[in-house]
């Protein structure tokens, strides 16, 4: 879901930095409402969906029935849920991007020199969106499909991009985020995070082990553009298997760094 908004509900006031004739409230809402269905509310009456987006009753049902007839939301009268056209809006950014489509040749090179999968991620507020994949295909818990959202707090690149933030954007999200535990190995010390963080940026790529999943390991290196600018992050998952961190690493993190370097003046 979206990061929460500091102006109070139905205030159409516009975001700082945005000239009130060129905002447009209607359309922040209905967004908002396509945002505010997750995992753990997948289906939900106008009421629930109003309270979830700091909207009337009578107003997230204008929206959602709107919404409805545009092909985005299903509802049997009651109960709302979204419907597979959602999907076109992350299909229109994959196909009309170009960093996704410059770095395929490059992350099919990974995944030949490491035979792991290999990700072009972006950080999309405290999450990691995959935007491009290559390698070989394997179980959802070791190998994350197209488009596919993770807490970045989890993953070797989410923890990457986090930890290059500047200083003052990282030390508040630390400060300000709630860290979720989903494995025995996942970091939930705030401290600890502020550790990891700075060991991260220092050494310049970063490791992920069963924080996610007791089975997995992510290995990441900063993609940056010709000017220097952080753009993402290249990554390869792999199963824990027999071998170790330091084998992981000694075996992998050359051919990342390799071919950011050689993909830094194309983007």
């Amino acid at each position: 879901m979206a990061e929460p908004d500091p102006r109070a509900p139905g205030d159409d006031a516009p975001p700082p930095g945005l000239d009130r004739r060129d905002w447009i409230a209607g359309l922040e809402r209905g967004v908002g409402l396509i945002e505010a269905f997750d995992d753990a509310h997948p289906r939900m009456t106008a009421s629930e969906a109003g309270q979830r987006t700091g909207m009337t009753r009578t107003a997230a049902r204008r929206y959602l029935l709107t919404l409805q007839h545009m092909g985005y939301v299903a509802s049997d009268g009651k109960m709302f849920w979204l419907t597979p056209r959602v999907l076109r809006l992350g299909q229109s950014y994959l196909e009309s991007a170009r960093l996704p489509r410059v770095v395929q040749p490059f992350l099919q090179r990974v995944a030949a020199g490491t035979h792991e999968i290999a990700y072009l991620s972006v950080l999309d507020g405290d999450d990691v969106v995959y935007i491009a994949r290559n390698g070989p295909n394997r179980s959802m818990n070791t190998g994350y499909v197209l488009g596919a959202r993770v807490p970045a707090q989890v993953t070797a690149a989410g923890l990457l991009m986090l930890a290059l933030r500047p200083d003052d954007e990282r030390a508040h999200w630390v400060d300000t985020h709630a860290l979720k535990v989903f494995t025995p190995h996942t970091i939930a010390s705030k401290d600890r995070m502020r550790l990891e963080l700075a060991r991260i940026r220092a050494q310049g790529w970063a490791i992920s082990e069963q924080q996610l999943d007791l089975n997995s390991r992510g290995i990441a290196v900063p993609l940056r553009d010709r000017h220097g600018v952080l753009v993402g992050a290249l990554n390869v998952t792999m199963p824990m298997g027999h071998e170790s961190s330091d084998d992981a690493v000694a075996r992998v993190l050359p051919v990342l760094r390799e071919t950011a370097q050689a993909m830094r003046n194309l983007i």
